[in-house]
């Protein structure tokens, strides 16, 4: 984790198709970008920035999202996401997030992230399931 450090960057894009409209996934009634695609299209933004960088046996997990969807981005156009890490503490690690499309920008707003260890994660999601409901 030493190597993270706020002011690193790292953008993923996609072109719009069908599947990453609100009609296809029930979240709205257009055919345009869906918001749960844009944060998606944001959080994998962060984590690509981030885990490349983490130890053997680490990776990132999403712990907060305050997103807003500012505009439409209608099927085959491109769109970005941006993120750009603000803070490092600890195991906590926050960002600002945007998306683009190629008119505007489309969204933006802030996302955290949480350092852990894949081995005691497990352990912790198979003692939750053997604790029975």
């Amino acid at each position: 984790m030493a190597d993270l450090k706020p002011g690193m960057v790292h953008e993923e894009a996609l072109v719009v198709g069908e599947q990453h409209t609100a009609v296809h996934l029930g979240s709205g009634g257009v055919l345009v970008l869906a918001t749960p695609i844009m944060v998606a299209l944001m959080e994998a933004a962060a984590r690509n920035l981030v885990d490349p960088k983490l130890d053997p046996g680490q990776m990132s997990v999403g712990t907060a999202l305050n997103i807003q969807h500012l505009a439409a981005t209608p099927l085959g156009m491109r769109v970005r996401a941006r993120a750009e890490l603000t803070g490092v503490e600890g195991r906590k690690l926050t960002f600002k997030v945007e998306a683009f499309d190629e008119r505007e920008k489309v969204g933006e707003g802030t996302h955290s992230r949480a350092v852990i260890n894949l081995d005691r994660f497990w352990e912790k999601v198979k003692n939750k399931q053997g604790a029975g409901g």
